[in-house]
């Protein structure tokens, strides 16, 4: 394996906007049920696939004018919902770029976003290059993602180790050819590198 090429959202960035909206909620039921409805990933996607946070919130607004300030706390309050950095996972990568590993991202992500990370956790000026879904207007588990990474990257998919926290990015990267992990916990994926002879 020549190369390992790392989803960040739950795998090393402890993302998730039940932490900004469950303070608006008086139960984890009613918080998901607005989330599966109103806020829901699909919508989430668009602004990965590179739609500006003002138009999809203008757009949602007007489906659901009843939540318009709820809504409106999804940009105010992204920065909430980013926790941290998962340390196990991050640990690992540590431990591949000790050994010289060719380390590299492919995270949907909008463009609006990406850099407050970018600049809020040092680890992530470790890869070498990292494709960013919203800079492309592609999401995973899109095939042409994966096609714009393994050219940009230089990268041979057969030598190269993917890792998601969704099954379904998995398997689309198994398609084209990568060895493909899916994250479940930093425990598991050591393991799984380990029997690679990665670390």
């Amino acid at each position: 394996m020549e190369a390992v090429v790392f989803d960040l959202g739950k795998v090393l960035l402890d993302w998730n906007p039940r932490y900004y909206y469950r303070q608006f909620f008086a139960s984890d039921e009613s918080m998901n049920a607005f989330l599966a409805e109103v806020l829901p990933p699909a919508w989430v996607a668009e602004m990965d696939a590179g739609k500006p946070a003002d138009v999809a919130i203008a757009e949602r607004q007007r489906l659901f004018p009843e939540h318009a300030g709820l809504i409106a706390g999804w940009k105010t309050g992204w920065h909430s919902m980013l926790r941290g950095a998962i340390a196990e996972s991050v640990e690992i990568l540590a431990a591949l770029r000790s050994r010289g590993t060719r380390l590299y991202a492919l995270t949907n992500f909008s463009t609006e976003t990406f850099p407050v990370a970018r600049e809020r956790f040092d680890f992530l000026s470790w890869f070498e290059d990292a494709v960013v879904s919203g800079e492309h207007g592609v999401v995973k588990p899109d095939r042409r993602i994966f096609e714009i990474a393994i050219r940009r990257f230089r990268i041979d998919p057969p030598r190269s180790v993917f890792i998601d926290d969704l099954a379904e990015n998995v398997v689309a990267a198994r398609n084209r050819g990568f060895h493909a992990l899916h994250f479940t916990g930093a425990e598991k994926l050591r393991a799984d590198l380990e029997a690679l002879e990665l670390l």
